[in-house]
Parts: structure tokens; sequence; C-alpha cells
């Protein structure tokens, strides 16, 4: 008979030939620290360069200076992938107390990640939207392709915002319960907003900001050293990696089926109340 605790614990799958292997060993501990601090490699590539360009911009008058929300949103994501990092740390040298007692923060920048976005998305459309209402007629045409390109990638950022937070959820939810699903879901959480940081590294071919594949391949391949091992230790595929392709998928369908749609600007318009 099945005990109570076990319908609690997760029921990892029985090791594969390369358990006990010093090498496996090394690769077990150690593939969520790489994972994780490829990610912050990733968004520095992307966003150093790029807010560099912004911020000249800004010093010469060429560019309007960015809004607080989006000096928050920078601060709570960067603080969220230094936490992720540290925690993987923490998790792979077993200080799984320290780990444990730090994770509570992440429950206090989670939801304030989610606020934030959810403000920072209109406070940048509205700005966009009204220089086109006062630029002269001229300029207008461009700035009206911008507002389209935005309105598109506004979908990107709804559909990452949502599966951010539920993913967060799940994860935060199996500690304790099944730490190889809390483990994996935090990863494939953050993992989520990493096209943010992609898109802006200019030497990446891309299809953006007329496709938005290139955004979705590009995660896939940014968590697949963790999913390739994960394959080959348990000899299958963890479930957390089933719930994130089965919300993901069709959602990926939708997105790219409405993209540049004039149903989705008609509707984008309509969220934004212009």
């Amino acid at each position: 008979m099945a005990t109570v605790a076990g319908k609690f614990v997760e029921q990892e799958p029985r090791p594969d030939l390369l358990s006990g292997t010093p090498r496996a060993n090394v690769i077990d501990r150690w593939i969520y620290v790489f994972t994780a601090a490829s990610f912050v490699a990733i968004v520095l590539a992307g966003f150093i360069p790029d807010s560099v360009e912004k911020i000249e911009l800004v010093r010469t008058g060429q560019r309007a200076p960015f809004p607080i929300v989006l000096h928050m949103h920078a601060a709570l994501m960067g603080t969220f992938l230094l936490l992720l990092v540290t925690q993987t740390l923490l998790a792979a040298t077993d200080r799984l107390d320290v780990h444990r007692r730090l994770g509570r923060a992440a429950m206090v920048l989670a939801p304030a990640l989610v606020v934030v976005g959810c403000v920072l998305i209109p406070t940048n459309y509205y700005a966009l939207w009204g220089a086109v209402q006062t630029t002269a007629p001229a300029e207008r045409a461009d700035l009206q392709l911008t507002v389209t390109i935005w309105e598109n990638i506004m979908l990107l950022q709804i559909w990452i915002g949502l599966a951010f937070a539920l993913f967060l959820f799940i994860g935060l939810k199996a500690r304790g319960a099944s730490a190889g699903l809390h483990k994996r879901m935090m990863i494939l959480a953050v993992a989520m907003p990493l096209p943010a940081g992609i898109d802006r590294i200019p030497w990446l071919p891309s299809t953006m900001p007329f496709d938005p594949l290139s955004a979705e391949l590009y995660v896939l391949l940014a968590v697949s050293p963790m999913f390739v091992w994960d394959v080959i230790r348990n000899r299958g595929v963890h479930r957390a990696y089933w719930i994130w392709l089965g919300i993901n998928v069709p959602i990926a369908i939708g997105v790219n089926a409405m993209w540049d749609s004039p149903a989705w600007h008609s509707a984008a318009r309509w969220l934004m109340g212009v």
C-alpha cells in the first residue's frame, strides 16, 4: 500500500548506467548552475550594448528619458536572475538550508515582476502612441509602422508574462513535495523572458520583428543543455518539460497565427484603449 508521504514525494525514474560515476555526479550538480549562468550571459550580451546605445541617445536629446517603471523592471529582473544563479549554486554545494531560506525572496520578487511588467507594457505603448499623435505628418508613417511592430511584440510579451507567472507558481508550489519538478520549473519559468535579451544580440540571425519563430527557437536552445542531460540521465523526458511544452506549444501556435494580423492589431488597440 502506498504511504501518505508517497503521494507527495516525486518518484524519479530509476537510475541509468551512469549513476555513481564521477562525471555524472559532477554534471548532476552543476548542469543547473550552468543553465542559470547562461541565462545571465544571454541577458548581458543583449542588454549591455543596447543600453549603452540608448543611454547615449538620451544624453544627446535624441530619445526621451527612460520611465521609472523600466528601471524598476530592470532591477527586479536582474535581481531575480542573480537569485536563480545563487539558488542553483547553493543546491549544487549542498547548502540546502540557506537555499530554502533564500527561496522566500522569490515569493516577493515574482509578484513584483508580474505587476511591474503589467505596468511597463502600456507605459511603453502609450509613449509611442502619443508620439504618433504629436509628430509632423511627414514623419508619422514611420512611427505608425513602429506602433504596429510594438503591437506584435506586445503579443509576445503577454504570452511571456502569463507563462512566467504560471510556471513560477508551479515551481514554487512544488518545493518540498517534488524537488525535481521545483528546480526544473523555476529555471524553465525564467527562460520565458529570454527573448528580450536574445532579440538585442546584434550578431544573432533573427526573424524578429516580422515573425516570432527565432525568439521561440532560441529559448528552446537555451534550455537544451539541461534537457539533453535529463534525457540521457533519466532515459526519459521529465514531467516538468511536458508541462512546459504542453502549455507553450499551443500558445506559440496561436501567437504565430495572430502575429501581424488585422484582428490582433484591432485587439491590441482595444486592450490599450486607443
